[in-house]
Order: structure tokens, then sequence, then C-alpha cells
């Protein structure tokens, strides 16, 4: 069995700092060491490589349950972490599956309810974040770039499903309709000037030209 670390986690420059979050404490106890700057490191990163706190709090738990395993002297096979992990954690298994999960822990050793316990929530991963680590970034930070890109998919997604529609309607002689194109685009009304634009065109404009 692995002995855990039993002080705080490292601080970026080698020395120790106390940490009274859940996050810190897990850490602590699983010697999870590097585990804090991923976290930062994958919260704050740039576009796709960015992950939300949701996704975080499944990597943590995830590595939390291999150090169960790795202390109780159990050998994971290819997969089984992250299908142990589903089997816990996820609101849509059955009971047996998820009797069968448990079992198969402590068969090998792990404190099954002492592991779930310390299982953390996307809430405390933003406790750890913010509070300990002092990050000064919010993903969720409205970005009109961003928010562009999420309105043109959502547009793409309206046609192609305006398209699919039409195209199984004219398949069953329900409308008559030949050759056609799907046009799909939203106006913003500006009330203090009256002008009307493109939300792609204001996005990028920076906002109505009456307030520029």
């Amino acid at each position: 069995m692995n002995e855990r670390s039993n002080g705080p986690e490292p601080s970026e420059d080698g020395g120790r700092r106390p940490s009274n979050t859940k996050v810190g404490r897990v850490i602590d106890e699983y010697g999870l060491e590097g585990m804090g700057k991923r976290l930062e490191t994958e919260w704050t990163a740039d576009g796709d490589e960015s992950r939300s706190l949701r996704e975080l709090a499944d990597v943590f738990n995830r590595a939390v349950l291999t150090a169960a395993m790795e202390d109780a002297g159990m050998r994971a096979l290819d997969g089984e972490v992250d299908n142990l992990y589903r089997l816990l954690s996820d609101d849509d298994v059955s009971a047996g599956a998820r009797t069968e999960a448990e079992s198969r822990l402590e068969r090998g050793g792990v404190d099954v309810d002492g592991l779930r316990s310390d299982f953390v929530s996307h809430q405390a991963i933003h406790t750890y974040l913010t509070k300990y680590r002092e990050v000064e970034y919010e993903r969720d930070r409205p970005d009109p770039e961003r928010s562009m890109t999420k309105l043109r998919r959502l547009q793409n997604r309206t046609r192609a499903v305006s398209e699919d529609t039409l195209d199984r309607l004219r398949g069953v002689d329900a409308i008559a309709l030949d050759e056609y194109d799907v046009f799909v685009g939203v106006q913003v009304l500006c009330y203090e000037c009256g002008r009307q634009t493109g939300i792609d065109d204001l996005l990028e404009a920076g906002g109505c030209e009456c307030q520029l």
C-alpha cells in the first residue's frame, strides 16, 4: 500500500501552504501531486483546451479512485477506472451494476463509503481554485467572439433541422415544394435609434452604431 502525504499540498515555490478546502484536503490525503496545478491550467486554458468545472471534477474523482485502488494494491485493467467511476457516480446506472462495482472494490480492499465521501463536486473545484489557489479567471465570462461562434452553431443546427424536416415532408408528398434553400438569421432591433441589425454584424461591430 502506498503511503499518503500527511502535509498540505506543496505551493509553486516548493513551500507549504495550509488548505481548508475539501479539494485541498483530498489532494493531501491521496498524495495527488501536481493535481492543483493541473486543475488550474486546464480551467484557464484557451479555446478547446479549456475544461469546465464539471469535467475537472470528474478528472479529479477518477484520480482519487485510481489512488485508492493503488493504495489497496488493486491492479486496474485498461479502462477499468473510467468504468468503475461511471458505475459509482452516474445517475442512470442500475442498482445491480452499481452494487457489482462496489463489491469489486470492497473485495480489493477499498473503503467504498470513504472513497465516495472523498469525491468532490464542481462547486468544490471552483472554491479550491478561486479561494485557495486564487485563480482570477471566470470561464463563463461573456466573450463576443465565443458568443458569436455559439450563435452560428445554433443557426447551422436550425438550418439543418429545417432542411431535414422539409425533405421528409417532401418525401411523403405532405408538402408541395421544388428545389429550395433555407435562410436562418437573427435581427436585433435597437429601441434607441430604430436600427435593425443582424446579430453577427452587431457583435462584430461591438454594439449598435448609435452607441459607438
